[in-house]
């Protein structure tokens, strides 16, 4: 038996034909999105903004299941016939508006040219205003809205996103008859749904972005919502009741995807999920385990028993039971650029791709503190712990003979202060973290970047045994649904893995320096950041040049 993992990212859609008795991969298909910029469109005027054409998802969802069902067959005992089930997982929050019928505004011709009307990507930062106005109600009259989500909401996130479109371009707002989540859109079009009310929701998305909890039925009531905007009140009769955990289906492929896909009319969908969740099912999560799924931005994954009292933790992205593992809360952290941030200093800044390679090589045999550089990771604002859109990058320490690679790493350990202090966050509530998982094409790719992480963080970096982790977790959900296993502890246990033999340990004469840099940081992340509004920054400079001539010393 056979179950497809589907895999929206930010650039590119991929398939994944997993063998349910062994997790082993038969077929793989990747398809770049062809609009905009690398798949996304992108206004000149407004950095803030990023949106994505919703036509790019059905050609990726379609030719990405076919080339990974060509490749499949070149194996021998796999059929077609034999597939048993499908998962999808996408970027999030990503809400797309639909119409009456579930299809998509930026279909149709009268809004295929505006912006407001296609999908608002993940990155999509243009509500920041709004997150404001929800965060401050919240705090007023409904504290326990946003208790679980680090006490701030996110410009990034659902509501903050749909606000933002009321308010500036208030005719694609009236167009739209609902708002569906590109995690719930995906599983709803194979399964042939043409009603927004009868799309199957998903907690992870409605649970992280959506401010929907079981505890207070489901999502914000309408006299909060009343209160942002009265339309938003109307709009929530037009949004969802319930949303579901991977115990559920999102539905069954309806027979005319059937037929282009060439798969069984009937089988399960599994309820739709964020890529990084279903990437730490596919790393193995359990408790005391942190996934980290390193790529364009990073999200830092674990889970606790429900079982368990957790805490409210200031400046993560969000508690939700059942996000991630039924039966589990699912606890989400990241950093909104790490991989972004790389590309942006080497493509954008120095415009030349085939740098990566040799800027990683030279930047590899520096050592740590030798450069006396120091580098926040805020090129796109923070995620977590600051939860602050407005925060940009900052370098500090270069000189007339400062190089390009010595610049390059000092990004790369921003980024690995950045992993520190959300690891040091959870920490400090309670949350237990006995190993690292990371997984994503930069963990397997960048062992440089690995080793620092580990020197940075004191932790032992292990790596996922699949490059596809977020797509084998869809297929592992889809194995389960489909009756394939009775639980997902044993489906991890038989279809994911480790990377045999790759374990970076934290190095103790790196760590020892890393630690005086990361004081630093901790200062300039504390000072910029606005936790402590009276630093004294005045030695960061002359701290980093004692490091500096000791490192050469």
């Amino acid at each position: 038996m056979f179950t497809i993992g589907i895999d929206y990212g930010t650039n590119s859609v991929r398939a994944l034909v997993v063998r349910t008795k062994d997790g082993a991969e038969l077929g793989t298909g990747v398809v770049n999105y062809p609009s905009g910029h690398q798949g996304v469109l992108l206004d000149p005027n407004d950095h803030n903004l990023a949106r994505q054409n919703p036509a790019d998802y059905l050609l990726g969802l379609e030719k990405s299941i076919k080339l990974a069902l060509t490749q499949a067959k070149k194996t021998k005992d796999f059929d077609a016939r034999h597939v048993i089930g499908l998962g999808v997982d996408t970027t999030g929050s990503s809400p797309i508006p639909v119409d009456a019928s579930n299809t998509p505004l930026a279909l149709q011709k009268k809004w295929s040219g505006n912006l407001a009307a296609h999908c608002w990507l993940w990155k999509d930062h243009t509500g920041v205003k709004e997150a404001a106005e929800i965060t401050a109600l919240a705090a007023k009259i409904r504290p326990q809205f946003i208790a679980k989500c680090g006490n701030t909401y996110s410009s990034e996130w659902f509501w903050s996103k749909i606000l933002h479109c009321r308010h500036t371009a208030p005719k694609v707002f009236a167009a739209a008859y609902s708002w569906v989540e590109l995690a719930d859109w995906i599983p709803s079009v194979l399964a042939g749904i043409k009603d927004p009310k009868a799309v199957k929701r998903g907690v992870c998305c409605a649970g992280h972005k959506a401010l929907y909890a079981d505890d207070w039925g489901g999502l914000p009531d309408k006299e909060f919502l009343a209160q942002l905007d009265p339309s938003l009140a109307d709009l929530r009769d037009r949004l969802y009741e319930k949303a579901y955990d991977a115990t559920a289906s999102a539905g069954t492929l309806c027979g005319e995807w059937a037929e282009k896909l060439g798969l069984p009319a009937g089988i399960p969908i599994a309820i739709g999920e964020m890529d990084v969740h279903y990437g730490a099912i596919g790393s193995g999560v359990t408790e005391g385990t942190l996934v980290k799924v390193i790529g364009t931005s990073t999200c830092d994954c674990g889970v606790v028993s429900a079982n368990k009292t957790v805490a409210d933790i200031p400046g993560i992205c969000g508690i939700v039971k059942g996000a991630i593992l039924p039966g589990y809360y699912g606890l989400e952290a990241g950093q909104s650029a790490v991989g972004d941030i790389f590309k942006w200093f080497v493509e954008g800044v120095l415009g030349d791709v085939k740098l990566h390679a040799k800027l990683t090589a030279e930047a590899a045999k520096l050592k740590p503190g030798q450069s006396g550089i120091l580098s926040l990771d805020w090129n796109n604002g923070n995620r977590t712990v600051l939860v602050d859109p407005l925060l940009t990058g900052l370098t500090l320490g270069t000189t007339l003979y400062t190089t390009k690679a010595e610049l390059y790493r000092a990004l790369i350990e921003a980024t690995g202060f950045g992993a520190r202090a959300i690891i040091e966050r959870f920490k400090e509530y309670g949350v237990p973290i006995d190993r690292v998982v990371c997984a994503g094409g930069i963990a397997e790719k960048n062992p440089m970047l690995m080793q620092i992480y580990a020197d940075v963080t004191g932790c032992t970096m292990l790596l996922a045994g699949s490059s596809q982790a977020c797509a084998l977790g869809s297929a592992v959900s889809a194995a389960v649904l489909a009756g394939a296993y009775p639980d997902f502890a044993t489906a991890q246990k038989k279809m994911t893995r480790l990377k045999p033999g790759v374990a970076y340990k934290p190095k103790a004469a790196n760590q020892k320096i890393y630690n005086q840099l990361y004081v630093l940081y901790r200062q300039l992340h504390d000072s910029f950041g606005g936790v402590n509004k009276s630093a004294d920054l005045s030695r960061v400079m002359k701290d980093l040049l004692a490091i500096k001539s000791a490192a050469h010393a």
